[in-house]
């Protein structure tokens, strides 16, 4: 799977910026650069089009949206949907164009607020969305311009033969090296948002107390567990590579990402206490060509029954509370999302990120270094 979470990474820090997009944008019209791919037929779009050009980000995921979402969608309306692979900059150069590509925008929430800010998303008449009430999507999930669909969560992953018999419960015991022996591995920036809740978590603070964040604070307790993080991970899959090599015995991790390993033998478990989630979601292109139908695929895809399916298909961690009563409850527990385990985490503050990402970053980096 292509992670959209490094592409949102770069797109966040200003890398390529929107002047580059612009030159981006060009060369891709010119030369045709991105992968898209078909459900039913294709068509020239405006009004009565029987086609929407959604964005999202290949992979497994993409296939896992194909089966569960688009194809089930085109078969229920008729309406062919052709899939466009495109990065965060040159997609939002286009639409500062006024000329995007694609109708509905699947990506991260954060992303999707950083579009806003450039006036890049049509405002979202929620009466044509009736999914959103039927699936209970939760009110922090409902902006003017974005629905969100589905999470991830940001855990703890930990060897179960490394300590005795000892289970990690909590940040302070990932922070806690002499009690729970072994290497540390945690996420850079190129991987996705520093990661300072979990050492505040660690030290104390509550989590409905977390923003803002006292960075200072933070530093220091990250900085009482340098000597023992062996490596900063940056793609997804690193973190199992780790731990199944016993590099590491505990490590920030994607919670998609520990049921391979566990099926592949590896001796590990999660631990959610404390996980951070950050949501992705839906939202229409500015100017886009096939409005009407970016509406019936929101809709659609936003359905209990749709977010299920997804599950299903792929770690997707749904936000419509009815999706889980539509799984089995192994389906269920399998995922970070389920009632039983919801409470036990936290939704990142995007607006706080936003406004303080670059600087963290910078100091996050100066910290790694020393």
């Amino acid at each position: 799977m292509k992670d959209t979470r490094i592409d949102r990474r770069l797109f966040l820090r200003g890398i390529g910026g929107v002047t580059a997009g612009v030159a981006a944008a060009t060369a891709l019209s010119a030369c045709g650069t991105g992968t898209s791919r078909t459900a039913g037929g294709s068509g020239s779009g405006g009004k009565g089009s029987k086609t929407v050009v959604v964005r999202d980000s290949g992979g497994s995921y993409g296939a896992a949206l194909q089966k569960a979402i688009y194809t089930p969608f085109t078969q229920e309306t008729g309406i062919s949907v052709k899939v466009l692979n495109l990065d965060n900059a040159p997609l939002l150069a286009q639409i500062k164009q006024g000329r995007p590509q694609c109708d509905l925008i699947n990506d991260a929430m954060v992303s999707h607020t950083k579009y806003v800010k450039q006036d890049a998303l049509e405002a979202l008449d929620l009466d044509r969305l009736g999914s959103v009430k039927s699936a209970k999507i939760p009110e922090n999930q409902i902006t003017e311009y974005a629905i969100g669909h589905s999470f991830y969560g940001q855990c703890i992953a930990y060897r179960t033969d490394a300590f005795g018999g000892k289970k990690p419960e909590s940040w302070a015991d990932f922070f806690d090296a002499k009690a729970f022996k072994g290497g540390r591995a945690m996420c850079s920036p190129d991987g996705d948002l520093p990661e300072l809740e979990f050492a505040l978590l660690a030290d104390g603070v509550p989590m409905d107390k977390l923003y803002p964040l006292d960075v200072d604070r933070a530093f220091k307790v990250l900085t009482r567990l340098r000597p023992d993080i062996k490596k900063f991970w940056d793609s997804g899959p690193l973190p199992g590579v780790l731990l199944s090599r016993q590099e590491v015995t505990m490590s920030t991790v994607w919670d998609g990402r520990i049921a391979d390993l566990q099926k592949q033998g590896v001796p590990v478990e999660r631990q959610l206490n404390g996980m951070r989630r950050q949501f992705s979601g839906y939202a229409i292109a500015k100017g886009a060509t096939n409005a009407d139908n970016a509406y019936k695929l929101m809709d659609f895809a936003l359905r209990a029954e749709s977010q299920a399916a997804l599950a299903k298909a792929f770690p997707s961690n749904p936000s419509s509370p009815v999706a889980y009563a539509k799984l089995t409850e192994d389906e269920r527990n399998a995922l970070a999302g389920a009632p039983k385990y919801y409470d036990k985490g936290f939704d990142a503050d995007v607006d706080w990120w936003l406004k303080n990402e670059a600087a963290v970053t910078k100091r996050w980096l100066e910290w790694a270094r020393g």
